[in-house]
């Protein structure tokens, strides 16, 4: 019974962290930095300045899509920032250019993200099919629904080595606005507000990752 009332918490939490994450980003969309930057040209400054010279920030379809490949080497940043000369879109831009620079300097949490990347991504595809047949079949092949569980965990263990990987990345994106005068004192507490309400996405999302599978453990620890 607690694990459905953390559930339901967590999916309340998680409607309004991405409605106030919405409102902030229309709002400070809205507000124009002081030196007429566009998202694009604020990448390609955070890069040079930490002489990255191998990625291409380039445009990508949809809103708040805006992410770092390290395969391709390319940060990819969504309509409303790509072109756009706001605080949001600064923000958002020197976000991704602080994954891009995690990247060079071999930061330890994003070597050990893209180290699960092809195992979560193998696991996402199959675990609910598993889950659900380990419930059904469960006391046939009980070890299925362990090897299900066994599978989100890996899941999880993504969500929170995220945790990290993006806090520290808006980290290094408020330093490089402010050392450079992209923001000022006006702007910088904006570009904060924006970033901080954006990794409470990534918190909200490993809670109820957590929840979730403490949830089947429980289930199959009830029918042992």
């Amino acid at each position: 019974m607690n694990i459905w009332i953390i559930m339901i918490l967590v999916m309340v939490l998680s409607f309004i962290v991405q409605q106030m994450l919405q409102s902030r980003f229309n709002k400070y969309s809205q507000v124009p930095i002081s030196n007429g930057m566009t998202g694009a040209e604020v990448a390609q400054k955070m890069l040079a300045d930490h002489g990255i010279y191998d990625v291409k920030v380039v445009p990508t379809n949809g809103m708040l899509t805006d992410h770092f490949n390290p395969q391709t080497k390319t940060v990819a940043l969504s309509e409303g920032v790509y072109s756009s000369r706001s605080v949001a879109a600064a923000a958002v831009a020197a976000h991704e250019c602080g994954h891009a620079v995690q990247h060079a300097l071999g930061y330890a949490p994003l070597r050990m993200r893209s180290v699960l990347v092809p195992v979560v991504s193998f696991a996402s595809n199959i675990v609910q099919w598993v889950l659900l047949a380990g419930v059904i079949f469960f006391q046939s092949f009980p070890g299925l629904l362990w090897f299900g569980i066994a599978l989100f965990a890996t899941t999880t263990l993504f969500s929170f080595i995220t945790l990290p990987v993006e806090i520290n990345a808006s980290s290094r994106a408020i330093t490089w606005l402010s050392n450079t005068g992209v923001t000022d004192y006006q702007t910088r507490p904006m570009a904060i507000d924006a970033l901080k309400w954006a990794a409470y996405t990534y918190v909200i999302a490993a809670i109820g990752s957590l929840a979730t599978l403490l949830y089947y453990i429980g289930l199959a620890r009830s029918r042992d």
